[in-house]
């Protein structure tokens, strides 16, 4: 969700042990990638992540940011605090819109106030984006796999036909899969995390949530379609949501409806 933390990150602390890699990973410029052909059977090779202090690090400064937001921490520590704090997130907010644009307020924080627009000004005018989009696409594979899991960088299809290491899959979202919400997911997660990187350094940014498998493709360089065409908004509620069982016994059936959180 939150790319490019480690562009605040320097000396020892770039020297995380990356995760353990399956002998079909191919190496581009020192980093992970798989192929389309790779990507169908990922489920033979997905792995959990281990996070180390690094992550802690990262967690740690990454929740502080939000309470500032939210106003408000859990008493749980780790993972299970953030979610708590994430959804705090979600009921304060009076609409979805307000909801993002807290978000999006989250992830600028991270940054220091020049980096952002010195960025967008001096390194996403190269090549028409190319570089801007495989810088981040290396940074996100990097620096969040304690909020998302295991992923790595593939190459994906670009708007003029060309390909490009530009694309990072998530194997397993652990954010989507602990949230339990696909409202979560699109609200504090998709959405502005899209916008972030399209409004403050000046990459389109078309994330992929699968809410079957909850694998992830983020595809830095195309632009993601209108909310209103976007098929992501349109899914129906994860089968693991506390409440939509409760939903389905007040119907008297088993359509499962679009999630009223989106």
């Amino acid at each position: 969700m939150e790319g490019l933390m480690l562009l605040r990150l320097r000396g020892p602390f770039l020297a995380g042990t990356p995760p353990a890699r399956s002998k079909s990973f191919r190496r581009i410029h020192g980093f992970q990638v798989h192929s389309s052909m790779q990507s169908q059977s990922i489920e033979a090779e997905k792995h959990e992540y281990k996070p180390g202090l690094l992550d802690d690090l990262l967690l740690g400064f990454f929740r502080r940011k939000m309470v500032e937001e939210v106003g408000w921490d859990s008493k749980k520590p780790g993972y299970d605090g953030l979610m708590e704090v994430v959804n705090q997130l979600m009921m304060k907010g009076r609409s979805n819109s307000e909801i993002e644009q807290s978000a999006v307020r989250v992830l600028i924080s991270l940054f220091p106030p020049f980096l952002l627009p010195l960025f967008k000004m001096l390194i996403t005018p190269i090549q028409d984006g190319k570089i801007a989009s495989m810088m981040l696409a290396r940074a996100t594979a990097i620096s969040c796999q304690w909020l998302m899991g295991t992923c790595s960088v593939n190459s994906v299809d670009l708007p003029d036909g060309s390909s490009c290491s530009s694309g990072v899959f998530v194997e397993r979202c652990k954010y989507l899969e602990e949230s339990k919400c696909l409202g979560v997911c699109i609200n504090t997660c998709k959405l502005p995390t899209q916008t972030f990187f399209k409004d403050c350094m000046g990459v389109p940014l078309l994330m992929e949530p699968n809410f079957a498998d909850y694998s992830c493709q983020f595809k830095f360089g195309v632009t993601p379609p209108a909310q209103d065409t976007d098929k992501a908004l349109q899914e129906p509620c994860l089968d693991i949501c506390p409440n939509v069982r409760r939903r389905r016994n007040l119907r008297g059936n088993n359509d499962v409806t679009q999630c009223p959180k989106v």
